[in-house]
């Protein structure tokens, strides 16, 4: 699975994507929010409040209630405004 961070994301965890292979019981996107937040302190930091993150599967804005498989693209960003 291929995940990426965005913005100050990218900057807490110290990574723009990683290649991660979660275990078998990681079934949504919260399943892999929790597995990757006890990766680093970084990860922790970054995912601590999850009203500030949005994430996109293979390039669709979803939920956290998402599955997720291996193979997947996962996204993590800040809300973005338009102006």
């Amino acid at each position: 699975m291929k995940v990426l961070y965005f913005a100050w994301l990218r900057t807490r965890i110290g990574l723009g994507e990683e290649e991660v292979t979660p275990p078998a019981g990681i079934a949504d996107v919260a399943g892999l929010i929790a597995w990757l937040k006890e990766r680093s302190p970084g990860h922790q930091t970054a995912f601590a409040d999850l009203r500030a993150v949005r994430v996109a599967v293979n390039q669709d804005h979803v939920g956290f209630d998402h599955p997720v498989a291996a193979g997947d693209e996962v996204a993590f960003f800040p809300p973005v405004t338009g102006g």
